[in-house]
């Protein structure tokens, strides 16, 4: 017979998984749960999006007045995977256009 263990529940230590936000869809309530962000940083984010584009890689949030290397690497962590901003260059260059 097999020997069974309970445990209570209430002891055992939960895992935190970070939750992934996609920098280019998201609204600035979102953006301000971002460890570091903010709500004035996460409007930031948002005016730039609107005003310049979608950011083509990660580090191109430094665009944001208020974010930098250090808060990007933070945030790394929290953000949907981006491309790198060489292979899009690439990839535009090589895709015909319709």
């Amino acid at each position: 017979m097999r020997k069974v263990e309970l445990i209570d529940i209430d002891e055992v230590p939960l895992i935190e998984r970070p939750f992934l936000v996609d920098v280019n869809e998201a609204d600035w309530a979102e953006l301000a749960q971002l460890p570091g962000v903010g709500e004035t940083i996460a409007k930031r984010i948002v005016e730039s999006r609107q005003a310049q584009g979608p950011f083509i890689d990660h580090s191109d949030l430094q665009r944001v007045p208020g974010i930098g290397p250090r808060t990007v690497e933070t945030l790394r962590g929290y953000l949907v995977p981006m491309p790198q901003a060489s292979s899009i260059a690439v990839d535009a260059q090589t895709t015909p256009a319709s």
